[in-house]
């Protein structure tokens, strides 16, 4: 099979490669050939990665019986990973729902990989931080026992660990469950942290300038960002009868960081490069082109692969209070009469709202963002990057660049391309939704 090249550090920095769930360990198994499968394309990558980061889940496990679990663990490390030269390509596990789900499997966790014995009180060899020059990678225990199991994480330790590291120009967080939903599969201290335990826990990566937070546990490859903080989840590495079907595929995930930020490319059981990004993107557009009002010719078409992106920015007073139903910021224009893309406010609380219709017949999906406050100045800076999937479609806040919330599992990769927009106002006709403030201002950004 023909060699992949690695996306290397532009200059000092680091590459590896990063994929969780495989559910394997049992011989002839349908994971043990899906997990083959992957290994195999992250063989063919050239050079190979400094180190793996392996997020969870590598065992099918969930059994009481410790000599059934000390079994898969030993083919997984022996046979399905046998071919990897530890010594020189270290793994860095985090725990997972399939590996540590009770006080039985944490000791066998702990005993079977001998990971660093750095973290809190009691997790020991679960929960631990490496340090590697320049790069500090923190592996939290998502699911602890002795805290309360799955979807609790020990935040004062993270900080501390942080805080004790505050050099390190880069900085990863490494756990199993993501803190913010992927896909639209909700359901708090089960497929996610529990809600009081992921703020906390994400107020501690964003004081601390974390790059990204990298889990699994759902079954898909997701990017979205929180306040400047990435969240990437990969879980692609074996479990694929329970993807959706033409959306989420079996993949590894190759990541390079450097003094300009992060990168990464998903390829999946082909080689071929699904997705990417840059992160934080390179030559970011400025809104600087003031929109007229009404119908207008599109400037531009929507971003339409990995590493470009669009900025929009409105201005204006929001409406008083007791003004609700729904006002257009920007809608473009289908031949079907339905915005292909909409975004404005809706409600009494004038929440920021993202709809795209990507095809004919089914139901829009929506991307939900803040309140703006009503009767009072507001400024919205909007990215759209059709290389983030569900998480590309971005508000500005205080803190950083904040993925709209979304129960999709697609972005504007499928928005339908429109030669027509109306700013200010939806579709025209009796139809028409529009701005019920005053002085709105609307300027875009686009690369030519």
């Amino acid at each position: 099979m023909p060699q992949i090249p690695a996306i290397l550090p532009r200059g000092k920095g680091h590459q590896f490669v990063v994929y969780g769930d495989a559910c394997s360990g049992v011989p002839g198994a349908p994971h043990e050939e899906n997990f083959g499968a992957v290994n195999a394309v992250v063989r063919r990558l050239v050079p190979q990665p400094e180190f793996i980061i392996f997020p969870g889940d590598e065992i099918i496990g969930l059994t009481v019986d410790a000599p059934q679990l000390l079994a898969q663990w030993r083919h997984w490390l022996t046979n399905e990973m046998g071919w990897l030269d530890r010594r020189n390509v270290p793994v860095w596990h985090s725990t997972g729902n399939h590996t540590t789900y009770d006080e039985m499997s944490e000791a066998v966790f702990r005993d079977v990989l001998d990971l660093p014995r750095n973290g809190p009180d009691g997790q020991e060899g679960l929960a631990y931080w490496v340090r590697d020059g320049d790069l500090l990678m923190v592996f939290v225990h998502t699911l602890c026992t002795n805290l309360g199991g799955e979807g609790y994480v020990e935040t004062r330790w993270l900080r501390d660990v942080l805080r004790a590291h505050a050099d390190a120009r880069h900085k990863l967080v490494i756990g199993h469950h993501p803190a913010f939903t992927v896909n639209g599969y909700c359901g708090p201290y089960q497929r996610e942290l529990g809600p009081e335990v992921a703020s906390d826990f994400w107020d501690a990566l964003v004081a601390a300038g974390v790059c990204a937070y990298l889990c699994s546990h759902i079954l898909a490859f997701d990017v979205q960002v929180h306040r400047g903080v990435l969240q990437i989840c990969t879980a692609g590495a074996g479990t694929a009868h329970r993807m959706p079907e033409g959306i989420e595929y079996l993949h590894c995930v190759q990541m390079a960081l450097d003094a300009e930020g992060l990168r990464y490319q998903v390829l999946d059981l082909e080689g071929r490069i699904r997705e990417g990004l840059t992160w934080p993107p390179t030559h970011a557009p400025t809104p600087g082109i003031l929109l007229p009002d009404g119908h207008i010719r599109a400037p531009c078409r929507f971003p339409s692969n990995n590493d470009q992106c669009l900025a929009l920015r409105f201005q204006g007073r929001a409406a008083s209070p007791g003004v609700s139903g729904i006002q257009t910021l920007l809608s473009t224009c289908g031949a079907d009469g339905l915005a292909p893309l909409w975004i404005g406010l809706r409600g009494e609380e004038q929440r920021l709202t993202a709809i795209v219709n990507a095809e004919t017949g089914r139901s829009p999906h929506y991307w939900i963002g803040p309140e703006i406050e009503v009767a009072k100045d507001f400024d919205i800076h909007l990215m759209l990057h059709a290389g983030m999937g569900p998480g590309g479609i971005m508000v500005k806040e205080a803190a950083g660049w904040t993925s709209l919330a979304s129960a999709s599992a697609w972005g504007l990769e499928r928005l339908r391309p429109s030669e027509s927009w109306i700013v200010g106002h939806a579709q025209q006709g009796p139809n028409d939704c529009p701005f019920r403030g005053i002085a709105l201002k609307s300027f875009i950004g686009f690369h030519s």
